[in-house]
């Protein structure tokens, strides 16, 4: 981790590709970034670890990172990736408990992070900001919600197929077909489902085999989505 001194106009305008702040003005997203601190990490560095006391919030200017955690037996369980954009540890700065999960840097990541004095008085003095954190923590409920209902009830080969059906539509080049660049690996898939990697193995080959992906370099081409999407409403029993 290094600290980066940044101007003002650099910072504003860097500030301003976070969704949470693309309905402030200039003025108001230098004032934001008046209250901000910036770092670069490095791929595979950690910036915060599952229950420790830091407080900030963080918006990722450049970069993307990993949130997981580890289990008692030491399996590692990918939360999700969060792009430029994005924005974490909102959570701990809301209600000051310790962090609920480890974020890892993913690639080169520039991060402008808040202390949580300074996110909490963004939120109560800008309705506008109040609205948008109060969707993303329902957003996030709701996803959450989904994902305890899929790891209940779904085989294995399903929730491999869930996986498959989020990223794909993270990455369509059409209405009916995506490219997922660069693909996870059968390892990371199986962290994601809490599952093995034969099975993700197991089931890719499958989606091969039936023409629904292929596998093209470090790229993965969803040659299906709305035959995929049928596939996982009926294991979900949305018929």
């Amino acid at each position: 981790m290094t600290t980066r001194n940044i101007s003002a106009d650099r910072a504003t305008a860097m500030l301003s590709v976070i969704k949470e702040f693309q309905c402030l003005s200039p003025r108001d997203i230098g004032i934001v970034a008046t209250a901000c601190r910036w770092y670069r990490y490095e791929a595979g560095n950690e910036i915060v670890r599952y229950h420790d006391h830091t407080n900030s919030a963080f918006f990722i200017a450049q970069g993307e990172i990993r949130i997981m955690y580890h289990s008692l037996s030491g399996q590692e369980v990918i939360l999700c990736d969060l792009p430029t954009g994005e924005m974490f540890g909102e959570l701990t700065a809301i209600d000051g408990h310790p962090r609920s999960a480890t974020a890892i840097a993913r690639s080169s990541v520039l991060l402008a992070s808040m202390p949580a004095s300074d996110f909490q008085e963004l939120i109560y003095g800008n309705r506008q900001i109040a609205e948008i954190i109060l969707k993303r923590l329902t957003g996030q409920v709701r996803r959450l919600t989904e994902r305890v209902y899929d790891y209940s009830t779904l085989a294995v080969r399903n929730r491999i197929q869930v996986e498959l059906l989020r990223l794909a539509r993270n990455h369509m080049i059409s209405e009916n077909v995506a490219v997922i660049s660069p693909a996870p690996t059968q390892t990371e898939i199986a962290n994601l489902v809490s599952t093995h990697r034969e099975a993700v193995s197991r089931e890719l080959n499958m989606l091969i085999r039936n023409k629904l992906i292929v596998r093209q370099g470090h790229d993965l081409h969803v040659l299906d989505i709305a035959k995929l999407t049928e596939m996982v409403n009926e294991a979900r029993g949305s018929f």
